[in-house]
C-alpha cells in the first residue's frame, strides 16, 4: 500500500546522497520533497507540516558521523519521526472481565464483519473461548456472513434474526456467554454508508448497556483522509479505545495509517490485509515505519510463519531433510502453510529490499496452483520417490495437471535444487567450520 510513498521518500533522500554534510540548504530541499510525498499520500497537511518541521529541527541539530552519510542519517531521523507519529509503541487489545466484551464500530463496507472473524480466530489461538455476536439488524447478509466465518474458524455465533433491538441482542448474548463458559464476546454492530444521527445513538446505547472492556473503530484504509475524519466523528461520540485499519493490501495511499493516530489521539491496534482469517497483524509503529522506508519487516514475517508452522511438524521435516527423504508430500504440506500466512505480495514485501523490486510486479495468490496441480497428479509412490519421475511419467503429469512438459521439468529442477541446498545447509550446521561458512553466507562474522 505504501509503494508510492516509499518511492517518493527514496527520491527525497537522494537529494542528500553524495553530500559531505548536512546544511540548511540541502536539508530544506529534502524536507520539501518529504512533505510533498506525505501530502500526496493523503496525510493530513497539518500533520505532514508538523512532522517535517520536527525532522528538519532534528536534522539540523545532528552532527554527521564519519561512518554515516547525510542521506543515511536523514533516513534514520525520518524513521524515528514516523514511528512516533504512528504511536511509538505497540498497544495491546484490552481483554478483561468475565466475559471480556469487545465492541466493534465503523461504517458499512469497512471490513468490520470480516475483522470480527479474524479477531475471533486471533483470540482463539490464545486458548480462550470466543462468542461472535451478530448485532447488525439492518443487513441480513451480515448475520449469514458472520455465521460462515464462525463455521470456518470453529467459533460459535450468537444471533436473534427476529429481534431488531441491538441493545437487547448484545445483553442476551453476554448472558448466554456467561452460561456457556465463553470468555470473550465480540460484538459486530451495524454500519451505514455514511454517518447519521440514528446510527450514532444506536452504537452509543449498545456501548452504555454492555460496558465493553474494549471498543474498536474499524476503518477502510483505502478511504484515505476521509477515514481520519470519520474516526474523529466516531471518537467524539464513542471515545473508542483503538483503531483497526483494514484493506492495507489495497491500492491506497497510506495517509490514514500516518494521520489517524495524531488526529484522534488513539492507538492503531490491528492492521488487516485480504480476506484470509490469518491475515491479521497487531500494529507495530516501528515495523510500519520500516516498511514505508523500504526496509522490510522480517519480524512480522517470522511471527506469521510461527503461527502456521508447529514445532512437531518442523522437527519432522528437519529429520527428513537430514536423511535426504524430503519429498513432494512434504513440499505440498509446506506450500499449504505458506498460503495460510496471507497475501503473497505482502509477504514478499516484508523481506528487506524486496518491496521496491516487486513494486510493479503482479504476484497472484494463485501462483502456486500449477505446482499443486502437478504434485496432485502424481501417484503416491511418485510423491514419495521423486527420482521415479522419468520422461514418460512427466508427460503424463503435464497432461493430467493441465500444464506443459516445460512447467513439469522446471518444477522438478527447482525441487532438486532446493533439496541440494537443504542437504548442504544440514551438513554445514553439523560442524564448527560449517557454521562459520553459513554465517558468511548470511552476511555475518563467524566466531
Amino acid at each position: 500500500m505504501f509503494d508510492n510513498l516509499s518511492t517518493k521518500l527514496d527520491r527525497a533522500f537522494k537529494t542528500l546522497k553524495g553530500q559531505g554534510s548536512i546544511t540548511e540548504i540541502n536539508v530544506a530541499a529534502t524536507i520539501k520533497e518529504i512533505r510533498r510525498a506525505l501530502v500526496d499520500a493523503d496525510v493530513n497537511y497539518k500533520v505532514a507540516k508538523e512532522v517535517t518541521d520536527k525532522i528538519k529541527d532534528e536534522a539540523m541539530g545532528r552532527d554527521v558521523l564519519t561512518a554515516v552519510s547525510p542521506g543515511q542519517l536523514m533516513v534514520k531521523i525520518v524513521y524515528d519521526e514516523l514511528t512516533l507519529l504512528m504511536g511509538g509503541e505497540k498497544q495491546d487489545i484490552v481483554i478483561k472481565g468475565d466475559p471480556a466484551v469487545v465492541l466493534l464500530s465503523g461504517l458499512q463496507g469497512s471490513g468490520k464483519t470480516t475483522f470480527a472473524g479474524k479477531l475471533a480466530s486471533f483470540i482463539k489461538k490464545q486458548n480462550r473461548t470466543v462468542l461472535l455476536v451478530a448485532c447488525d439488524v439492518y443487513r441480513p447478509a451480515a448475520i449469514d456472513q458472520l455465521k460462515v466465518l464462525g463455521e470456518q474458524i470453529g467459533v460459535e455465533v450468537y444471533s436473534e434474526p427476529e429481534n431488531k433491538n441491538p441493545v437487547e441482542i448484545s445483553r442476551n448474548a453476554i448472558d448466554y456467554a456467561k452460561k456457556n463458559n465463553k470468555k470473550v464476546v465480540i460484538i459486530d454492530t451495524a454500519g451505514r454508508l455514511a454517518i447519521d444521527e440514528q446510527m450514532m445513538r444506536e452504537i452509543e446505547a449498545v456501548k452504555k448497556a454492555i460496558n465493553p472492556s474494549e471498543t474498536l473503530f474499524v476503518v477502510d484504509s483505502m478511504t484515505g483522509q476521509d477515514a481520519v475524519n470519520t474516526a474523529k466523528t466516531f471518537n467524539d461520540r464513542l471515545n473508542f479505545d483503538g483503531v483497526v485499519l483494514t484493506k492495507l493490501d489495497g491500492d491506497s495511499r497510506g495517509g490514514a495509517a500516518l494521520s489517524i493516530r495524531s488526529v484522534v489521539e488513539k492507538p492503531i491496534k490491528f492492521i488487516s490485509t485480504g480476506e484470509k482469517m490469518e491475515a491479521l497483524d497487531m500494529f507495530y509503529p516501528d515495523r510500519m515505519a520500516q516498511r514505508i522506508l523500504g526496509m522490510g519487516d522480517v519480524i512480522s514475517l517470522v511471527e506469521r510463519a510461527q503461527q502456521q508452522f508447529d514445532e512437531d511438524e518442523a522437527k519432522r521435516i528437519n529429520q527428513k531433510i537430514r536423511k535426504n527423504q524430503f519429498n513432494f508430500d512434504d513440499f505440498l504440506s509446506q506450500l499449504e502453510q505458506i498460503k495460510k500466512m496471507g497475501n503473497l505480495k505482502d509477504l514478499v514485501g516484508m523481506i528487506p529490499g524486496m518491496s521496491k523490486a516487486i513494486k510493479d510486479v503482479d504476484i497472484d495468490d494463485d501462483a502456486f496452483k500449477p505446482i499443486e496441480a502437478i504434485i496432485k497428479s502424481m501417484t503416491k509412490q511418485e510423491r514419495a520417490q521423486p527420482e521415479l519421475l522419468n520422461g514418460s511419467r512427466r508427460r503424463r503429469l503435464a497432461k493430467g495437471s493441465g500444464t506443459d512438459i516445460q512447467q513439469v521439468n522446471n518444477l522438478m529442477k527447482q525441487f532438486e535444487d532446493m533439496r541440494k541446498v537443504m542437504r548442504t545447509m544440514n551438513k554445514m550446521s553439523q560442524t564448527k567450520g560449517g557454521m562459520q561458512q553459513m554465517a558468511k553466507m548470511m552476511g555475518m562474522r563467524g566466531k
